[in-house]
């Protein structure tokens, strides 16, 4: 209470000179009037594990079953270590400094009620609520994070009580028990959850809101299960609207967010709006970066006058970031993109690097066999556990200049300092937009009604998020990938640091099914070389070719690698 009392105190004091939101006709404003689109980012898979961003979906999807798993291996105390090393080291405050510095305003945190409060199940008193002081003290250290850093961070009940939707990986649904819709003790907590945020959080300027239900996905009276064909979706339009009732009792000041249902879109029978600072959210995975693909927000946004909010959004190529943002700021909305953190991500702002044991524990899980020992389990999992350390998660370069920079710049820009004399790692091409930085006939994951458009984008799923093919390479003297699955036309453009103007030799590490050529001209198209080489005989039975004589001027030069036919791997350059 104490700590309430004084975070509380703080934050009031911040509201002389706070940007507290508020809506505004179709506008998202600050307490100056100033328009503020939000660019935001979800913490997802912080206080709530969906199992694709552990590598256990094929087995434990639901974080409860993730929990089972591992508490077979290393019992109950075990797992409750584990989560306490896990959570603490998740998000921390040197995550929100670095989001803040990459150019987000804005954070939106994925909620596990059972966090804050405990299961109907095993409340003391049947129809009371037992207060849990954990999940409100990591949303307490979140906010100072914030505010520090002059963020909104926007509160998201990711998983509510008993679950609201049949995709029971999102909400960690359990069908063996009653669902949020299904039992009214779990909305009524619901409500009463949401009630304690907003008394605990009404005077802080930089909370940017409170996003109410993630993702409805359920079938009140349609035939599909996740809610896409629903028309009324009375009972989800009416637990919003008790939720709101419940907040503006104790919080009259911050902005409520409301989804629809069928994954956030389905917004069939809306009935009248029923508060004057409320905004539509809708999620965007997959499809299209086009007006149509947004029109049902936009006509939302017009007929009620009310701001759209693209709350959740991302899992996809570099190039749909890019070009989605230049929509998204083309129609003045805002977003947050998703996740942060994964195990193996490369579509994500960071990825966490798996470890041979956890591999193991996953075979484990998946397969059968020997079971681990429970020494050698609680290492793998609290070495995991380390590996979500800021200080150990691996940046992503790449997908931050491709949803900042690259929206208005479609200049390149050096992936890393390539000094020559030296060798060059093919995977290491230039930062920049497709067709500028590099060529790539597969560039964009859709996943759309018509089956011929369905892409498999990138099939080597490494180190970058580009179209480009990055495999990992099973030997020790490179960088551990090589550029793979190269069409004709395709090309990789690299910034070059030319020490002195001469002739150089260019040796190429490569492997090819076939004989291949390539060729290697300047960034304006000016054939420096062609160099053909032969078949080695398999994708990684490498060999080296060579041309000489190329001319560099001194200074900075950039290159461009073209490959004139199919099948070409490449491994890494060097000039000499």
């Amino acid at each position: 209470m104490k700590r309430a009392i004084l975070l509380s105190a703080l934050l009031l004091s911040q509201f002389g000179t706070s940007q507290l939101l508020k809506t505004s006709g179709k506008k998202i404003i600050n307490d100056k009037g100033e328009n503020i689109q939000l660019r935001g980012l979800g913490l997802g898979g912080w206080m709530l594990q969906e199992g694709y961003m552990l590598k256990t979906a094929d087995f434990a999807g639901p974080q409860y079953k993730i929990k089972e798993k591992i508490k077979e291996l290393i019992g109950e105390n075990g797992m409750n270590t584990f989560y306490k090393a896990y959570l603490k080291n998740g998000i921390t405050k040197q995550d929100i400094d670095f989001l803040a510095k990459a150019g987000f305003n804005s954070i939106r945190l994925p909620m596990h009620y059972n966090l804050y409060t405990l299961p109907i199940e095993k409340e003391p008193v049947k129809g009371k609520n037992t207060w849990i002081e954990e999940g409100f003290k990591m949303t307490d250290d979140l906010l100072q994070w914030c505010a520090a850093n002059k963020i909104y961070l926007i509160l998201d009940l990711h998983a509510a009580p008993g679950g609201q939707g049949n995709d029971v990986n999102i909400s960690d649904n359990d069908k063996s028990k009653p669902s949020l819709w299904e039992n009214e003790e779990n909305q009524k907590k619901t409500i009463a959850l949401w009630k304690k945020l907003a008394e605990r959080y009404k005077d802080s300027p930089w909370i940017g809101g409170y996003d109410l239900i993630n993702e409805p996905n359920i079938n009140f009276t349609g035939k599909n299960p996740n809610g896409t064909d629903e028309m009324s979706n009375a009972p989800l339009w009416k637990l919003q609207k008790d939720i709101t009732a419940a907040i503006r009792e104790v919080d009259k000041k911050h902005i409520i967010f409301i989804e629809g249902n069928g994954w956030g879109n389905n917004y069939n029978g809306l009935i009248p709006i029923w508060d004057d600072n409320m905004a539509f959210s809708f999620h965007k995975y997959w499809n299209y970066n086009d007006d149509q693909t947004i029109k049902a927000a936009l006509d939302l946004r017009e007929k009620h006058n009310m701001p759209i909010w693209l709350g959740e959004t991302g899992e996809n190529s570099n190039v749909w970031f890019t070009e989605l943002i230049q929509l998204l700021d083309k129609h003045n909305i805002g977003y947050a993109f998703w996740p942060m953190k994964k195990i193996d991500n490369i579509a994500g702002i960071a990825n966490v690097k798996t470890t041979p044991e956890y591999e193991k524990l996953l075979q484990y899980w998946k397969n059968g066999g020997e079971k681990p020992s429970k020494e050698y389990a609680t290492k793998a999992l609290m070495q995991i556990a380390d590996h979500y350390k800021f200080n150990n998660v691996e940046i992503k370069t790449d997908v931050i200049d491709a949803m900042f920079r690259q929206v208005t710049d479609d200049s390149t820009k050096p992936f890393k300092d390539h000094q020559i004399p030296g060798r060059v790692f093919a995977s290491e091409y230039d930062l920049g937009r497709i067709g500028s930085a590099y060529q790539d006939q597969d560039f964009v994951n859709l996943w759309v009604s018509d089956p011929a458009k369905r892409s498999e984008w990138n099939s080597g799923q490494q180190m970058r998020n580009d179209g480009v093919d990055i495999y990992q390479c099973n030997d020790t003297i490179t960088n551990q990938y090589y550029v793979g699955k190269t069409e004709a036309g395709e090309w990789l453009q690299y910034t070059l640091n030319i020490p002195e103007e001469r002739n150089y030799i260019f040796n190429i590490r490569y492997s090819s099914i076939k004989d291949s050529r390539i060729k290697i001209v300047t960034s304006a198209g000016k054939v420096l070389a062609s160099v053909l080489v032969n078949a080695t005989g398999g994708n990684e039975i490498w060999n080296m070719g060579f041309v000489k004589n190329i001319h560099f001027t001194k200074g900075e030069n950039k290159i461009r690698i073209l490959f004139e036919n199919d099948g070409l791997n490449l491994n890494y350059f060097e000039l000499k």
